[in-house]
């Protein structure tokens, strides 16, 4: 299980795992929009981390420059760097 501090956003972190196929898998966040983020974690649930990253990365929630799904896309990028 990886465990990700987020910055800028409602949620406090995200934990999730890589398959070793490269995928993504029991993704959760804590805090945040509760809703809003079960929906994220089912839609990238056997997502491969190359395509969630591309999907994610950039999105903004109102003027923060950062949102959940964006915080998801930087700790896979981090994930990525220390694998």
């Amino acid at each position: 299980m990886n465990i990700y501090q987020t910055r800028g956003t409602c949620s406090r972190s995200i934990t999730f795992d890589v398959t070793e196929e490269g995928t993504l898998h029991n993704v959760r966040f804590e805090g945040g929009c509760n809703g809003n983020l079960q929906g994220i974690s089912a839609l990238v649930e056997g997502m491969p981390v190359e395509e969630a990253i591309q999907r994610l990365s950039g999105i903004c929630c109102g003027f923060k420059g950062t949102s959940c799904p964006d915080q998801l896309a930087q700790a896979l990028i981090e994930y990525q760097e220390e694998n």
